[in-house]
């Protein structure tokens, strides 16, 4: 899931984002030159938002991303034509694969449906779009990740909130220090960002634990429980103009891929 609407989860971290920042908060850069001395700067107001002795831990033993800020700045696929960029996202190839594993996947995505009221066309878009049905989820350090980007002067305050959400994911051992994601640190099959892990992030198997990496029945659940708290409406359309494209909008800023996972989701439950 991309970066806009976990806004929203953002606001939802009272557990460690209630308290005002204090005068002497932790500076933002551009360079790694002044990564290490945000990193204790930063640790300090962890702590004091009440993040535990893990989350501190994996807190120092970040690095700058250097390849996570280059990342960040080359998002061009998203300025490309709707044609253009379902072609090179795969979409035929996702409609494709995404019937079979309904097929497949009956059980789970029917049981979902009961659950949530999302049928299973526009999870398996986004699916297939964001990590083609699991196969890549990324190999970037998550936490890393993170912590360059609430470093960096660009967007510092969106990912400040998914910090602190990470560093609770951590101390809850829900993800460790060494998991691995997309480039900016977004988790499992279908890419929550830390926030949004904390705030719709489901237990889809029912094994006791929140595994979006592991589990593809959690993804799949976390996932339709996202759209149904954007104001997924049972039964109602998912085009543009209809009562369930709105929640599609929520799960990523971009018009192109928006409209792309609605096209493919129909393809998908024809």
């Amino acid at each position: 899931m991309t970066l806009r609407l976990a806004t929203i989860a953002i606001c939802a971290l009272a557990a460690v984002a209630i308290q005002a920042m204090p005068a002497s908060a932790a500076q933002c850069g551009n360079t790694s030159a002044g990564f290490e001395a945000w990193k204790v700067q930063f640790t300090k107001e962890a702590r004091a938002k009440g993040i535990g002795n893990r989350g501190l831990k994996a807190l120092a033993g970040t690095r700058y991303a250097t390849k996570t800020i280059a990342a960040d700045r080359n998002q061009k696929s998203f300025r490309y034509s709707l044609s253009k960029f379902m072609q090179v996202r795969g979409a035929n190839a996702i409609v494709s694969q995404g019937r079979k594993r309904k097929r497949v996947d009956a059980r789970l995505l029917s049981s979902i449906e009961r659950k949530y009221g999302v049928p299973a066309g526009p999870l398996l878009a986004i699916h297939g779009m964001e990590t083609g049905f699991g196969r890549f989820m990324g190999n970037a350090n998550v936490v890393s990740a993170i912590a360059t980007l609430a470093y960096d002067c660009r967007r510092s305050k969106f990912f400040t909130g998914h910090l602190y959400a990470a560093l609770q994911l951590v101390d809850r051992g829900i993800i460790s220090a060494n998991t691995k994601g997309a480039m900016h640190g977004e988790i499992g099959h279908t890419q929550f960002l830390p926030g949004s892990v904390l705030k719709y992030g489901v237990d889809g198997d029912r094994n006791g634990r929140i595994d979006l990496a592991g589990s593809k029945a959690d993804a799949l659940a976390s996932t339709a429980n996202f759209l149904r708290a954007h104001g997924w409406r049972p039964g109602r359309g998912y085009q543009p103009g209809q009562a369930n494209f709105r929640a599609i909008q929520g799960w990523n800023a971009a018009g192109v891929y928006q409209k792309a996972i609605a096209i493919m989701a129909a393809q998908i439950d024809q």
